[in-house]
């Protein structure tokens, strides 16, 4: 749309996004210092996400917001040309040279900026091709799995994590903030398993992965 029409304007999408400016800034005058991990759930488009991203980004005042993303890059073409303000820290690379400096490429867009991206509720089998980092939870009273990686790397740092997900109904976008949690928490995992419960309860039919046959109930061991 940006490039063919030199611009691209979603007042939904911005609404949201200064939605999530407004809790960001409650959450640093509350908890000075501690940063904050933004964290969309899976549903309606990851590109909706990142225009969500990407306008935070600008109402924030950051240059460049540093998102956290297992998608390949360059598919709808040069990434860092279409959303020049998203620095996309890739979960892979050439030799996993990205991928195993990536916490520390994390720790510094945190430091640096108060502010970055992680999807922390993706399922363990979406990383399959990895020796897997879950950690156990329970989910609708059945043993669960989530992906450890954003405990891993916010926990550390004292971080609060920020999770969110879009809605897209009636040509609409609309957004469900849930609330904060401390990423060093000992029940940080287990909160992050009831947001995600309660996330599929209301939009499991917008769920992208809905239907695949692992869920979070299964992952490989590392």
């Amino acid at each position: 749309g940006r490039r063919a029409r030199g611009s691209e304007a979603w007042p939904d999408l911005q609404a949201i996004a200064a939605r999530l400016a407004k809790e960001i800034s409650r959450l640093k005058a509350e908890w000075p210092g501690r940063p904050v991990i933004v964290s969309p759930f899976h549903y309606v488009s990851q590109y909706a996400n990142i225009y969500v991203i990407d306008e935070l980004r600008a109402l924030l005042g950051i240059e460049s917001m540093a998102v956290v993303s297992g998608v390949p890059r360059n598919i709808y073409g040069d990434d860092d040309a279409q959303i020049p303000g998203v620095k996309v820290l890739y979960t892979f690379g050439d030799g996993d040279v990205e991928r195993n400096r990536l916490g520390l490429r994390v720790a510094r867009a945190l430091k640096r900026h108060g502010v970055a991206v992680l999807f922390s509720d993706v399922p363990p089998f979406a990383f399959q091709r990895f020796p897997m980092q879950t950690v156990d939870v329970s989910m609708f009273g059945r043993n669960a799995r989530v992906h450890n990686g954003v405990f891993r790397l916010g926990a550390p740092l004292d971080a609060m994590l920020l999770p969110f997900y879009l809605r897209f109904e009636n040509g609409r976008f609309d957004a469900e903030l849930l609330s904060p949690l401390s990423l060093a928490a000992a029940d940080a995992p287990q909160q992050l398993a009831q947001h995600i419960e309660t996330a599929l309860v209301g939009n499991y039919s917008s769920w992208l992965p809905a239907g695949h046959p692992s869920m979070y109930a299964f992952a490989s061991v590392k």
